[in-house]
């Protein structure tokens, strides 16, 4: 009859020997991958499999993040990836939907309801970002990003950025204007961060170049009239203008009534206080600006994420009306502000 401990005992070693098992294997089809390349047919999934299996050894919190990011990039640019996707918010009226233009092309399928919390189209079709990585945070991960002939010199260098890539079905810039004005097929917008050493910094895309902040300040850099500066704290979430699908990570603020009343009766009550000869604590809210309230939106942990390094040279082949990300300059150079 064995006592506790012993039990106990046995269990720490079954778990030891597993974990090593489960390297040893992992090991293996690493191994395995770097002998054969890409020439085996199931490569994509022995990259899995094996990240899977790391994951596993580690025990570490990365292992939640999608398998396809974990099989493309690792356990850890997996996490990261996931963790700062963005919370999509969307102009008042709109109801397209970024989605995957594998599965869905034409306003028949990129549509969805036009308030709340929506992660799929009328159609079933996901909302979906494809994603792509420039790392320059170590001497390895820059040769590797040299070799993929990213830009990692410079201002670049130890930094990690992380490009969030948005398909819609078409454009209307002007869509208020009669006729097709401003119309074209496909659309293609970008939300970008930036992991640094001083932070983390967001930026996205407006009609002509990158943009931070909405409102009609923005109006003239969307329209590619004056250049803005792109970069700014990240809020992790992304605001998209209807119609044109331009995006800003920074959202005006508003004159809230319920704050102006607030100051307003704290002050009168100061006020009252002092001529009566006492002292009354007086707590006023710190802004006069409330954030505007989100009426149709997607939550980030909703967004499907597909890496663009997966997507099959077929498939990067397919014509477009505009620019693809993977042709686009920024793919290369992160710090790129044309669009």
């Amino acid at each position: 009859m064995r006592d506790g401990r012993g039990a106990a005992g046995e269990r720490g070693q079954a778990t030891i020997e597993w974990a090593g098992l489960l390297l040893l294997v992992s090991l293996l089809l690493v191994g395995l991958l770097a002998v054969a390349g890409a020439r085996l047919p199931a490569t994509d999934l022995a990259r899995a499999i094996a990240a899977k299996l790391v994951c596993a050894v580690r025990l570490s919190d990365a292992c939640s993040a999608p398998s396809q990011l974990v099989a493309a990039y690792g356990p850890e640019l997996a996490a990261q990836i996931a963790a700062r996707a963005p919370e999509i918010v969307y102009e008042d009226g709109m109801t397209a939907l970024p989605v995957d233009f594998r599965a869905c092309r034409g306003r028949r399928c990129g549509n969805g309801a036009e308030s709340g919390a929506v992660w799929a189209s009328d159609t079933g079709q996901p909302t979906t970002a494809f994603v792509h990585v420039v790392d320059c945070r170590s001497v390895e991960a820059r040769r590797d990003s040299a070799a993929r002939g990213h830009d990692c010199f410079e201002e670049r260098d130890g930094n990690l950025y992380i490009q969030y890539w948005l398909y819609y079905e078409d454009s209307t810039s002007l869509r208020n204007l009669p006729g097709r004005v401003g119309f074209h097929e496909d659309d293609w917008e970008g939300y970008q961060v930036r992991v640094g050493r001083g932070g983390t910094e967001a930026r996205a895309t407006s009609h002509h170049g990158y943009n931070y902040d909405g409102g009609p300040g923005s109006w003239p850099s969307d329209a590619g009239l004056v250049h803005r500066s792109a970069w700014g704290p990240s809020t992790g979430r992304l605001y998209v203008s209807g119609g044109s699908h331009a995006g800003h990570v920074h959202e005006d603020r508003r004159l809230s009534l319920r704050r102006i009343e607030r100051a307003g009766a704290g002050m009168g009550a100061g006020a009252l206080a002092a001529l009566r000869g006492a002292r009354a604590r007086v707590r006023l809210p710190r802004r006069l600006t409330a954030s505007p309230p989100r009426t149709r939106w997607t939550p980030a942990d909703r967004l499907t994420l597909i890496p663009i390094e997966t997507l099959d040279p077929a498939v990067r082949r397919t014509r477009f009306a505009v620019v693809p990300p993977w042709r686009k300059p920024v793919y290369r150079d992160p710090e790129d502000e044309g669009t």
